[in-house]
């Protein structure tokens, strides 16, 4: 009960002090160690394909996974906040101009968007032709 609580929290605590303690020194290594080889990586990938998720996948997990394993032989926890600053600060650089979807934005094909210009058109013609006909066969009524 009581015994195993206070272990618990000495655990927790401990663990927090640990994490806190590594900040600097786990910011530097991920910088040097990870930052790096991710960085020539992308330098041999052409940067046409850099929002390309099939091309750029394996060495985003590459990179993921570098810093759990830093974080871990530092004894801290992960992900963290330093993780989570790294993260943008990579995405800023490598993927700021790549859409959510990890695709450039480009028009669907044409067999997609033709149909969405083509019937409009024929639905303002067809209408424009029917209220002339109709006023036309209304002329001659009267």
């Amino acid at each position: 009960g009581e015994r195993q609580d206070k272990r618990h929290a000495v655990f927790t605590v401990s663990r927090c002090v640990s994490a806190l303690g590594c900040g600097p020194h786990y910011e530097y290594a991920i910088e040097d160690f990870c930052l790096g080889k991710f960085r020539l990586d992308m330098q041999e990938l052409d940067q046409r394909h850099w929002c390309s998720w099939e091309d750029t996948v394996e060495l985003y997990g590459e990179l993921t996974n570098c810093t759990y394993l830093v974080a871990l032989k530092m004894d801290c926890f992960w992900p963290n906040r330093l993780v989570d600053e790294f993260f943008i600060r990579v995405h800023r650089h490598y993927f700021h101009d790549c859409s959510l979807s990890g695709r450039l934005p480009m028009d669907p094909p044409n067999r997609i968007l033709g149909p969405f210009i083509v019937v409009p058109i024929l639905v303002t013609l067809l209408m424009t032709a029917l209220v002339v006909w109709r006023s036309k066969r209304s002329e001659g009524i009267v």
